[in-house]
């Protein structure tokens, strides 16, 4: 009598949580720090004298959209609609992969605005400093 089960080598993704258990269980319980250093980047860049507006409008993009973007899917999970699609575990993937390299690149303008700011005030060089760091952190 052959058996309905399936082969033992197939692996049945487990479900994503929905509601406040999402934030108890790995990957997902990182979005809400994923939110909160997006927020702090983005607070420290607008601190920041704008020594080179193209360089930190940037910046201030990439941390915006980031946040924003995060925050649509981390609403998508908690409110369960994630789950009318197929593909979302790809888009999930492609959105963190894609905000990798994008927060690399304002990382380093901001870098490069930070070492702008070096000759001149001090207040505004350490201000720049933070930005840089939180923006490199965020990177992961």
């Amino acid at each position: 009598m052959a058996s309905r089960d399936p082969p033992a080598t197939s692996h049945a993704p487990p479900d994503v949580p929905s509601g406040v258990s999402l934030f108890l269980t790995i990957p997902y319980a990182f979005f809400l720090p994923e939110l909160i250093f997006g927020v702090w980047v983005w607070i420290l860049v607008a601190a920041t004298q704008v020594a080179s507006p193209l360089l930190q409008g940037w910046v201030m993009y990439v941390s915006l959209t980031s946040f924003l973007i995060s925050l649509m899917l981390l609403l998508s999970y908690v409110f369960g609609f994630y789950k009318r699609y197929e593909s979302w575990k790809i888009l999930d993937s492609l959105y963190h992969g894609t905000t990798g390299i994008l927060y690399m690149s304002a990382a380093v303008l901001q870098v490069h605005a930070t070492i702008l700011s070096e000759t001149q005030d001090l207040k505004n060089y350490y201000i720049n400093t933070a930005a840089s760091t939180s923006t490199g952190l965020h990177t992961g």
